[in-house]
């Protein structure tokens, strides 16, 4: 059975949800307490918007904005793409690397259950070719559990 993003990738996180009026700083300094890329913007649950590292570099320090004064609504990505919790990670991972994402919020209509990042993705891909590998190696050497059969 395939993977799926919920519970597979992710399972129960501590949603770092924003509302639009918090300021710049906030999710700045939230995303580095947390060590994490991006905060959802939200409210009541729904998902409005996303505010990445990218974010931060490019629409307020590039720009010389104030991230005291700015809030969130100004500068995050509006209704951004998102994953259901029963999409696969392969076609995740191929949406954000199709379109340049790093973070893809999960939800279940416009109700926020997850985030999940390129990262996730990319060690659950690998731990499978890993097990691939070593399923492989078992079929064609009769090798299990760390000897010759």
């Amino acid at each position: 059975m395939p993977h799926r993003i919920v519970p597979d990738i992710v399972g129960e996180q501590d949603l770092c949800v924003l509302p639009g009026d918090a300021s710049v700083r906030e999710a700045a300094k939230l995303m580095a307490d947390r060590h994490i890329g991006a905060v959802m913007v939200g409210k009541d649950g729904r998902l409005e918007g996303i505010f990445t590292e990218r974010d931060l570099t490019i629409r307020i320090v590039a720009r010389g904005r104030d991230p005291e004064g700015t809030k969130l609504w100004e500068v995050m990505t509006k209704d951004p793409d998102t994953a259901s919790p029963s999409d696969t990670p392969a076609s995740a991972l191929k949406r954000m690397r199709d379109r340049g994402f790093r973070h893809l919020p999960v939800v279940n209509g416009k109700q926020i259950v997850a985030i999940v990042s390129v990262r996730d993705l990319y060690a659950n891909v690998n731990r499978e070719l890993e097990n691939d590998v070593r399923d492989r190696d078992a079929f064609i050497f009769g090798v299990g559990h760390g000897g010759l059969a």
